[in-house]
């Protein structure tokens, strides 16, 4: 079937498959208020449809029991896991009325309780240290060790939830599976999503679309161009890449955790786990087992979608078969106390589709070869991280090969929407890239930054009512996203703030001290990181018994209503959600000791005394901003009176805005 005949099926679907007379008055009933049905009807409020209530006249062809509800928004994001999540707080935090569809009871993906796969990203663990991701993913992992030291997956989730149902401008979804797409044009319409436990099926049209799924599905359904598999080494000019092309990927992984109970537990294996033998571990290490293992990888030979089912038991085998081999062969005895407390049900997906965009990201993208993007958008730098496909069936090989990447790498606006739907946006494992490049961009927090973006180049493409491609091609457009996004703590590698709205960057700056080496002009030289051990890029003052002040001076007047400050929150650490005590042992599960605590911003009034406009006890978080009725100033001094543990005050930015 042609991509214009599915997109012609759709259609067709979308628009006709309604079991009722075409002269009937359809209607949904919502909060006992009878609204029209029809697909010209004026939609009901996206919070409003969020929780409907009543019964709905309105059938589809083989769904006599699901109500329909047609629903609209500026921004639709498929997929909860970290990509959509932070695409869709990107988008409503800039601005668009936001709805994400997750299929899941959870968010978080493969971070979630579901699958607990820790985070990792462009710090490589331990490995870059100075390279942690910043923006809304460093606002999350900082609220997580903060009310989370106790490490509970579920505790995790309920933070997402939190983020996202306290958005005002995003309604969630939960448990819902989008199966549909309407294409008119080359763009993207409406899309069909359906909810079993609520027997409802949702009819949502939006302006932009974006595809955090992993899976592709919204672009599957939507007929844009899919990638699978790896390409052969000549497709790309990519030394790492197979010499032929095939259709193999990576697999995917079962986790388990386990705890030492004080006395002796038994075990015993189900009749179908695997044999395990110490050949199949001749390359698979196993030190602790608290929480394992990643290479109980399987799969990558079959369709990782299509063939989940086969892929979930037989993990599942290999799983309680390794168990099995850890607690009854005798090669350790030291697990006799020790039982499973939990094992995952749902296997954590490494790769699937990928959707072509206006740029393929290569592996000379990623080691700097091709030099720059002039629309770079987030960073990564996780190694080039290729997986047999056999998984832990392909025991004579090792489990991975790593070649770590000489520097952080930028990935750019072309390869986060599709090149065929001019207003479908993607982020994640299935963002536009060769699969050698992929081996690199689909860990977490990567999708994360990558969702970030996405989400709000997409508010943008709202706002001034543009395509993503219209956009990479309006340059004045370009650097205001960018500056955006700088703004929001995402990292761009080589960019700076450059924002001429922010009046920090004319002012003269004065402290109450420096640290060596740590200017007071630091907080507005446009840089937010450091590497370990160098203090370049912040300002740095010791606390003593009256704390440490520092202030920006006009010598005109503004009319500040906006201060900004970007903390430093121990970026030369590893910080992540993980079960693993080896990881969890070099992280502070609670404020990092860097950060201010207590603070207060002053702003020095018409009459020349000080109003303050901001007083924060309390605080763990990198990025605080304050918003106040305009004053009209020539003076801001930020007091620092408490760290979270250290004893001088460290700050890296300070914005002013009018």
């Amino acid at each position: 079937m042609s991509d214009s005949q599915r997109q012609f099926n759709r259609r067709s679907f979308l628009q006709s498959s309604l079991l009722l007379p075409a002269t009937y008055s359809l209607a949904v009933v919502i909060d006992d208020e009878e609204v029209p049905a029809s697909s010209d009807h004026e939609p009901v409020s996206i919070r409003e449809a969020a929780y409907p209530k009543g019964r709905a006249d309105t059938r589809f062809d083989g769904e006599p029991h699901m109500r329909l509800l047609d629903i609209e928004c500026d921004v639709l994001v498929a997929g909860g896991g970290p990509s959509g999540v932070c695409a869709a707080l990107a988008a409503a935090r800039n601005g668009a009325k936001v709805i994400l569809v997750q299929d899941r009871s959870r968010l978080g993906g493969n971070s979630s309780s579901e699958v607990k796969m820790h985070i990792v990203g462009a710090n490589m663990h331990r490995g870059r240290p100075g390279w942690r991701e910043g923006g809304i993913i460093e606002e999350l992992r900082l609220d997580d060790a903060v009310n989370n030291p106790q490490r509970c997956w579920e505790m995790w989730d309920l933070l997402l939830y939190d983020k996202v149902t306290s958005e005002p401008n995003i309604t969630l979804f939960m448990d819902t599976a989008l199966y549909a797409a309407e294409v008119d044009e080359g763009a993207l319409q409406r899309v069909m999503a359906r909810c079993d436990k609520t027997e409802t099926l949702y009819r949502i049209k939006a302006d932009f679309f974006a595809d955090c799924t992993g899976d592709g599905r919204l672009a599957l359904e939507s007929g844009a161009t899919i990638h699978w598999g790896h390409e052969s080494r000549d497709a790309f000019n990519e030394p790492l890449a197979w010499e032929n092309p095939g259709k193999e990927t990576l697999g995917s992984s079962i986790l388990f955790t386990a705890r030492d109970f004080g006395k002796p537990i038994a075990y015993k294996a189900p009749s179908w786990a695997r044999t395990i033998e110490p050949k199949h571990l001749q390359h698979r290490g196993i030190g602790s087992w608290e929480y394992g293992y990643w290479w109980i990888e399987w799969g990558g030979h079959l369709d990782t979608i299509k063939d989940n089912e086969t892929i979930r038991h037989e993990l599942l085998a290999i799983v309680t078969g390794v168990w099995d081999y850890i607690k009854n062969s005798g090669e350790y005895p030291s697990s006799a106390n020790w039982a499973l407390d939990w094992v995952g049900m749902m296997p954590g997906k490494r790769e699937s589709r990928r959707i072509e965009g206006d740029h393929i990201l290569t592996q000379q993208d990623l080691m700097g070869l091709n030099g720059d993007f002039e629309d770079a958008v987030a960073i990564g730098g996780w190694g080039l991280d290729e997986h047999p496909p056999g998984g832990f069936d392909d025991y004579d090989k090792k489990p991975f090969v790593s070649i770590a990447l000489p520097e952080v790498y930028n990935i750019p606006l072309r390869s986060l929407y599709s090149k065929d739907l001019s207003n479908l946006f993607m982020a994640g494992r299935n963002a536009s890239c060769s699969h050698v490049a992929f081996t690199s961009t689909r860990v977490m927090a990567t999708c994360a930054v990558m969702g970030q973006a996405a989400g709000t180049a997409a508010a943008f493409c709202c706002r001034y009512n543009m395509t993503p491609r219209q956009l990479y091609q309006n340059k004045e457009r370009l650097k205001e996203l960018q500056d955006q996004l700088l703004r929001d703590d995402q990292t761009i590698k080589h960019r700076t703030n450059q924002d001429e709205t922010d009046l920090a960057r004319t002012a003269r700056i004065t402290a109450s001290g420096e640290n060596k080496g740590t200017k007071a002009t630091n907080v507005v030289d446009g840089i937010v990181r450091d590497a370990p051990d160098t203090f370049w890029h912040r300002w740095s003052a010791p606390l003593a018994s009256k704390g440490a002040w520092i202030q920006l001076d006009w010598d005109e007047a503004h009319p500040i209503r906006h201060v900004q400050v970007t903390f430093d929150t121990g970026f030369k650490r590893e910080l992540t959600l993980t079960s693993a005590d080896q990881h969890d042992k070099h992280m502070i599960r609670s404020a990092q000791p860097e950060t201010v605590r207590d603070y207060q911003v002053h702003v020095l009034s018409p009459g020349n005394e000080w109003a303050t406009v901001a007083s924060v006890t309390g605080n763990h978080q990198r990025l605080r901003r304050h918003s106040f009725a305009p004053i009209s100033t020539q003076s801001v001094r930020l007091v620092i009176s408490a760290t979270n543990g250290e004893p001088d005050a460290h700050v890296y930015e300070i914005r002013c805005y009018a």
